[in-house]
């Protein structure tokens, strides 16, 4: 039995409430409806860092007056150390552009095992700020690059500078003073990939774990540098920023198409991902008792999630009539359980007949975050043996019916329609970034990546089933010596099968796919928030808002950050 069947058994019971159907969760749209959660990965790191009291300090400091040079900051954990070792450049305004194809950036960094000395900085410094175009090696498990926000960094400092505060409500438009451009793990450029961080490296052995960290960092570095700025301009009428408006400052990230094609080639983490989600849920739907504590809480938070929603900042429409959706759902959510929430179960339920995907899912965040005791266990278990096996001696009897039962989804697309195959996912050959095409329109469907699943299985399922008409007692085996060129998809078919969730439903070859609904799911698992789409291939979001500072740990943690609020503006100094 594998970790998380075990889990999943020790809910059986003569009361227990089935897990949410799979063609339920893993339909694309409300995938692209959850929110950030207690399991956000962003969530569960913090978490450690709090509860082990990791010793993060800075041993070389040496930035000049306005802000550019080196940092280098030592991470003690109980089991290792580490370095974050970051590089601050001036970067001309006619240079800056947050798109991939930019070579220079204001600040760029590298999380790297162990001490670093004199040479092996300077090996950094030849090649961290080149990112691409630089080489590092194995030391490295993390490289990074981040812009400063055009809004919001030099008035902070100016702000300071004068003594004063900075605008709660401006922040609340812009939540972060950097953007990153990108974050780069798993082996890519000569770093360590992520089977030798996964077993070499305790405190990031779980997906994204040291990729968040970096953020975690930067976040926490561009306020430090704001403040070095606003003093050395006028030390005469420096005042720091409130650790409360402190707080308030996430990162900025940018993320396009480069993201999406994870979730289809990553079946069986992504499967892990949701179930420990769903499995969660399950939980709370079972064994979460409705006491005095939840009484008092559960509207507090739906309130905490109202004035959320209402403070994220989009100019994108349909992200607004979403938003607005959403605190309609809160209301109706709210009126309903003004007398007794009843149960879980019952509510989810009332839930999924009287609110959008986006409500429902924001009430699951919510219920999620009302039992920590029975959900934050679940956050060891987020990984996954990416192995997709073939079983050869399967008869090819039992292979279809696999699929008949397993990608029923798949077989009742219909791709002859008009536009069912329109769109073709590629990499492009200057920066192999992920592509949109239109096959009406451009070449190259010929280079396309393989992520129409559902076509896949649907071009299987017909050449299985004529191949089983003419040779009904063969296995899996003959069937692979007579159609090599399936080996990919029936591999993804029987291993999955194994599976609760993983495979998305979706037709993700349709001319009307909608992108942003993979990168939203995808950054809600990492734990981001206030998402601003700007088209439907690429969104804005925020990250870390809310979350502790450095100089909060080893202090009183309540891991209350879920869903930040603006703080109350408080008078000048």
């Amino acid at each position: 039995m594998t970790t998380s069947a075990a889990i999943q058994a020790s809910l059986r019971g003569d009361n227990a409430l089935p897990l949410r159907p799979v063609d339920q969760v893993m339909d694309l749209e409300r995938l692209g409806a959850i929110h950030q959660s207690r399991l956000s990965f962003m969530r569960t790191l913090v978490r450690r860092i709090m509860r082990e009291r990791w010793q993060i300090e800075p041993v070389r400091f040496e930035l000049d007056p306005q802000g550019y040079g080196t940092v280098v900051y030592e991470i003690t954990t109980p089991n290792k150390c580490y370095s974050f070792v970051l590089f601050s450049d001036y970067l001309s305004p006619d240079e800056r552009n947050d798109r991939v194809i930019a070579t220079k950036w204001d600040l760029t960094m590298a999380l790297v095992d162990g001490q670093v000395d004199d040479l092996y900085l300077e090996k950094l410094r030849q090649n961290v700020p080149k990112q691409e175009a630089g080489r590092v090696d194995a030391r490295v498990f993390v490289l990074s690059r981040a812009n400063r926000s055009a809004r919001n960094f030099d008035y902070v400092v100016d702000q300071l500078a004068c003594g004063k505060q900075p605008d709660v409500a401006q922040i609340a438009r812009v939540g972060y003073l950097y953007r990153t451009t990108a974050v780069y793990g798993s082996g890519k450029l000569g770093m360590a990939d992520w089977e030798k961080v996964s077993t070499r490296h305790p405190d990031f052995n779980r997906p994204f774990a040291a990729e968040m960290f970096v953020c975690l960092m930067l976040r926490n570095f561009s306020l430090l540098q704001a403040e070095h700025i606003a003093q050395h301009r006028t030390p005469e009428t420096y005042h720091p920023m409130l650790p409360e408006i402190k707080r308030f400052f996430g990162i900025g990230n940018s993320t396009g198409l480069g993201m999406a094609p994870y979730l289809i080639n990553h079946p069986l983490l992504i499967n892990q991902w949701v179930e420990m989600r769903e499995l969660a849920l399950a939980r709370v739907r079972v064994l979460g008792n409705i006491n005095k504590r939840i009484t008092q809480q559960f509207p507090e938070l739906l309130e905490r999630c109202a004035i959320h929603t209402e403070q994220t900042v989009t100019e994108d429409a349909w992200q607004t009539a979403n938003n607005l959706q959403v605190l309609k759902d809160l209301e109706a959510i709210r009126e309903h359980t003004a007398n007794g929430i009843g149960s879980w179960d019952a509510l989810l339920r009332w839930s999924e007949e009287n609110c959008s995907l986006q409500g429902q899912e924001m009430l699951v965040s919510v219920m999620l975050e009302l039992y920590p005791e029975l959900v934050d266990e679940l956050e060891d278990y987020h990984t996954a043996e990416e192995f997709l096996d073939l079983d050869p001696v399967m008869p090819l009897q039992q292979l279809k019916q696999v699929i008949e039962q397993r990608y029923q989804w798949a077989l009742v697309l219909d791709f002859s329609a008009d536009g069912a195959k329109d769109t073709f996912w590629y990499r492009s050959e200057e920066k192999m970034e992920p592509r949109l095409g239109d096959a009406r329109e451009e070449d190259g469907k010929e280079k396309q990546m393989a992520l129409g699943v559902g076509y896949a299985v649907r071009k299987c399922y017909d050449q299985l089933c004529q191949y089983i008409s003419e040779h009904p007692q063969h296995s899996t085996a003959r069937f692979m010596v007579a159609q090599p060129k399936l080996r990919g998809i029936v591999r993804r078919i029987q291993s999955m099968n194994r599976c609760i969730y993983g495979d998305i439903q979706a037709n993700l070859l349709d001319r009307d796919i909608l992108p942003m609904h993979l990168l939203r799911a995808k950054l809600a698992f990492f734990g981001v928030g206030k998402f601003d789409p700007r088209s439907k291939l690429w969104v804005r979001n925020t990250m870390f808002q809310g979350a502790p500072l450095l100089e909060d740990i080893g202090h009183t943690f309540n891991d209350d950050w879920f869903m930040p609020l603006a703080p109350a503006q408080q008078g000048e100094l």
